[in-house]
C-alpha cells in the first residue's frame, strides 16, 4: 500500500524572498514530521478557489492545517476595543477563507483532520466559534504561552481528558508541551469537545464529541506544536503516526 497523502495547509507572508509579492510559507519541521510518520507531504496554493481545493482534497489521504498569524477577529468577533484590535497581526482573508473552504470540503468527504495551533482556532472559527483574542489581555491569572524564545522545549503542563484520543496516543492524562500563541479557542462548539487545557484554563486540545464521530474518522486539534518537539522529545512524533495510520485506514476502506 503507497504511502498516504497528505495535503498541508501553508501560512503567507506578505513579501516573499523570491519577488517581494504574496508567497506561501511553511516551516519544515510540519512535511518532516509527516514524512518520519510514513506519509507523503503535499503542499497546497493558498488560494481559495473552491473548485481547486474540492480536487485537491478528493485526491489526498489526509489533511493538515498549520500554525502561522492571527484570525481575522470578524470571522468570530464583530467589534473589537482599540486595546483589543491592537494585539492583532499578519491576518490574511485569502489564507482564511481558504482554510474555511478546504474544512469544508474536508468534512465533506470525510478524510482524517489534523489541526496544529492556529489549526486549532481556524477550526473552532469554522463551526461558529469564538478565540480568545490576546490571552494576556482577557485570561486573568494566565500563564505565559508566547514562549517564542523555546520553541522547541517543554515549557508548561497540560491535562489530558480520560480516554480521548491524546490520551490515548500518549497513555498518560498529563503532558508537558511547547507554547507559542496568544490566541486560543475561547469555548468548544459542538461538534467538538475538549481533549486538554492548561493549567489557567486555556484550551489546548480538541477532537470531536462521543455523539459526533461519525462525521470524520479522525479529528485531532491541538494548540501547541509537536511537530517542533519531535527532535528533543521523540514522543510527539506519535501524534504523527496516529494521524498517518488513520489516513492509511481510510484509504483502504476507499478502495
Amino acid at each position: 500500500m503507497p504511502a498516504p497523502l497528505i495535503l498541508v495547509a501553508p501560512g503567507t507572508q506578505a513579501r516573499g524572498a523570491e519577488f517581494s509579492d504574496r508567497a506561501v510559507t511553511l516551516s519544515e519541521a510540519y512535511p518532516a514530521a509527516i514524512i518520519a510518520a510514513g506519509g507523503i507531504p503535499w503542499i497546497m496554493p493558498c488560494t481559495p478557489v473552491p473548485e481547486m481545493i474540492a480536487e485537491s482534497v478528493r485526491r489526498c489521504d489526509g489533511v493538515m492545517l498549520t500554525g502561522g498569524d492571527d484570525v481575522m477577529p470578524e470571522l468570530f468577533k464583530a467589534r473589537l476595543s482599540p486595546r483589543l484590535r491592537a494585539t492583532v497581526s499578519g491576518t490574511d482573508p485569502a489564507r482564511d477563507l481558504t482554510e474555511m473552504l478546504l474544512l469544508a470540503e474536508t468534512f465533506r468527504r470525510r478524510k482524517p483532520l489534523l489541526a496544529i495551533c492556529r489549526g486549532q482556532q481556524v477550526l473552532n472559527v469554522a463551526f461558529g466559534g469564538k478565540l480568545i483574542v490576546d490571552i494576556p489581555s482577557e485570561v486573568p491569572g494566565a500563564i505565559n504561552h508566547c514562549r517564542m524564545d523555546r520553541k522547541d522545549a517543554v515549557v508548561h503542563p497540560i491535562q489530558l481528558a480520560e480516554g480521548s484520543l491524546l490520551a490515548q496516543i500518549f497513555g498518560t492524562t498529563k503532558l508537558g508541551v511547547n507554547s507559542s500563541h496568544h490566541q486560543a479557542v475561547r469555548e468548544a462548539v459542538c461538534p467538538f469537545r475538549v481533549s486538554a487545557r492548561s493549567q489557567d484554563g486555556v484550551i489546548e486540545a480538541m477532537e470531536l464529541s462521543l455523539a459526533e464521530r461519525r462525521l470524520l474518522p479522525y479529528v485531532l486539534a491541538v494548540q501547541f506544536h509537536p511537530e517542533r518537539l519531535i527532535k528533543r522529545y521523540p514522543e510527539f512524533l506519535k501524534v504523527f503516526w496516529s494521524f498517518t495510520r488513520a489516513c492509511m485506514s481510510c484509504r483502504k476502506k476507499a478502495i
